[in-house]
């Protein structure tokens, strides 16, 4: 049984209620549009300030305070919601040199699986771009160093995937570290699969050859040369490294670079 109403609404009453609902509608759209863009002009703002906020603290990274300080200041940032290409593959690069840095083991994996972690998202974010492909490579053969069993050997075709991608991109990126990368992999990789000291003094080389004032790879290239037993290449490599100009971006690094070659130095020759 149909049930009646008491009081039917008329056509001409249901076309104003209609009419009345539809402006509130789309007055409340406006609304919340209007709304939405502020907020993301404001998230937009808060983001960039972050990132500015963020490489100044690492461009004083000699104070490790500051350091972590620019991680923290990045990692506040970030948006599980909304990623960030900037901030992810940043946060992942500072992540890196903090682990670096770290005095304490434990937290120098926490920062290395932190930007591993980042810099994978930022590769998916846009892999188009050399940034998250060598980060990741880079916080991963970290981690590999630390623990080469349980993490080295499983992770060794990562390491070379994202480095050569990161090449494949950009070889000239972050000073022709990607090699440097390759070249260390080879290197660590001699007794568990199937690395060689020729095949790294070839990528060091090649990374020299693309940017020779990179401190690291003479460091790494002149171990290369010992352990390949050529000492006349290897003190050419140290001699040059000890004779280098520091790159005003890396002094942190380089002068850490300069103190290995001189223990290395002392050690061989």
């Amino acid at each position: 049984m149909c049930r009646r109403f008491p009081h039917p609404i008329s056509t001409k009453h249901y076309n104003f209620l209609a009419i009345v609902i539809t402006l509130c509608l789309l007055s409340g759209c406006s609304g919340t549009v209007e709304s939405h863009d502020g907020q993301a002009a404001a998230a937009a703002a808060d983001v960039s300030e972050s990132l500015s906020k963020a490489e100044k603290l690492f461009g004083e990274r000699s104070d490790l305070s500051k350091l972590r300080e620019a991680v923290k200041v990045l990692g506040a940032a970030r948006n599980p919601d909304a990623r960030n290409y900037e901030v992810e593959w940043r946060f992942a690069k500072y992540s890196f040199f903090l682990g670096k840095l770290e005095p304490i083991e434990k937290d120098a994996i926490a920062a290395f699986e932190k930007g591993r972690d980042a810099a994978k998202i930022a590769s998916r974010v846009d892999p188009t771009k050399a940034d998250g492909h060598f980060w990741y490579g880079a916080n991963l053969g970290e981690l590999s160093r630390i623990s080469p069993v349980t993490v080295g050997i499983k992770s060794v075709d990562d390491i070379r995937e994202s480095l050569n991608a990161a090449i494949a991109i950009d070889p000239n990126y972050q000073n022709g570290s990607a090699y440097d990368g390759l070249g260390q992999l080879e290197m660590a990789t001699r007794t568990l699969k199937g690395g060689t000291v020729e095949k790294a003094i070839e990528f060091y080389e090649k990374g020299i050859e693309l940017s020779p004032d990179n401190a690291n790879i003479r460091l790494h290239l002149a171990e290369a040369y010992i352990a390949a037993k050529k000492d006349a290449e290897a003190k050419k490599q140290l001699n040059a490294l000890f004779a280098m100009t520091p790159n005003p971006l890396y002094e942190v690094e380089h002068k850490v670079a300069v103190e290995k070659g001189r223990a290395l130095m002392s050690k061989n020759f």
